[in-house]
């Protein structure tokens, strides 16, 4: 029981859940129905979505276990208390458990191009396992670039759906009554709200993680520019994100969808102005962590959100 239990501790599995989760939610409450609107079949039938979905809970899978493996000495220092990798699961079982969800997230991908054979998604899935690799093994210790590349790839796991579809975007004449405008409009703005709030949990995170970071040699934002700065840098961000999504709720309160408007006041924006609130005031580990919490909370509800958009209210 205790090795089932640092597994699943090991491959993060509320995450991968979450990553499902958003991956179902937009292709139930947005894209699908589009098509159906349309009166024309997507690109992704039930089957075809849930190995892609799968395949890419595989890819995070194996990201988050060779993250642990690269990180074990700054786990040390950072988390002891919940360290796995050479306590419970050896490094070698780590390294083949990386080896394993990485290759059935590939063939997988590649599997589905049968099927769809214009989206690549076995290329992608390639590309994807290669960068969480270098991410572990190097450019999460540098400047900027981790946090960009992981909110980079949070907002891949939405853009892939839409990617999936390409070929009705580009098909002249438009192919029957499909609104290929409105979907670009929703993948992008949920694609960029995972690519802010991502980038400011990764901020986050690191100013949490300074102590272990510092210990060996990281360049990470708060070592670099100090715990002030990085501070300033994420509230600008958290403030441009609060602002966005305010002028997005007016909007949706313009066209009478007011249970819609309320839920994203409530249950985004409010949240958000707490975050900024306390970020203002955190001082060390605990706070950050409370805070990386907070936003991962509201990481969760934006993406239920979309439930209010099958049927807008």
């Amino acid at each position: 029981m205790k090795i089932v239990k640092a597994f699943l501790q090991l491959i993060r599995w509320p995450n991968l859940l979450f990553i499902f989760s958003t991956q179902a939610m937009f292709e139930y409450c947005i894209v699908m129905p589009l098509f159906v609107d349309a009166g024309i079949n997507n690109a992704l039938n039930i089957s075809s979505f849930l190995l892609l979905s799968f395949s890419l809970v595989c890819i995070a899978a194996g990201g988050y276990v060779i993250n642990d493996y690269f990180d074990l000495n700054i786990d040390l220092v950072n988390k002891p208390k919940r360290l796995v990798v050479d306590k419970t699961i050896s490094r070698r079982w780590v390294i083949f458990w990386h080896f394993i969800f990485s290759i059935v997230g590939i063939a997988l991908g590649f599997y589905i191009d049968k099927s769809t054979p214009t989206s690549f998604i076995g290329i992608f899935n390639v590309l994807s396992v290669l960068l969480l690799f270098v991410y572990s093994a190097s450019l999460k210790k540098k400047f900027l670039l981790g946090n960009v590349l992981i909110s980079l790839l949070t907002a891949w796991s939405i853009l892939i759906l839409w990617w999936a579809e390409q070929h009705y975007f580009f098909a002249f004449p438009p192919i029957g009554n499909l609104d290929t405008h409105k979907l670009f409009r929703f993948t992008f703005l949920y694609a960029g709200f995972a690519f802010i709030i991502s980038l400011i949990r990764e901020v986050i995170k690191d100013m949490e993680d300074i102590d272990g970071d510092r210990k060996y040699g990281c360049k990470t934002m708060p070592i670099i520019w100090g715990i002030n700065s990085t501070k300033v840098f994420t509230l600008v961000w958290t403030i441009v994100l609060t602002a966005v999504l305010l002028l997005l709720q007016l909007y949706v309160l313009l066209n009478g969808w007011w249970i819609t408007a309320l839920y994203g006041f409530i249950c985004i924006t409010l949240p958000l102005l707490q975050v900024i609130r306390l970020l203002v005031k955190a001082q060390n580990s605990k706070n950050f962590h409370q805070l990386s919490t907070l936003v991962k909370i509201i990481m969760f509800t934006g993406i239920v959100s979309m439930l209010f958009f099958r049927h807008p209210m």
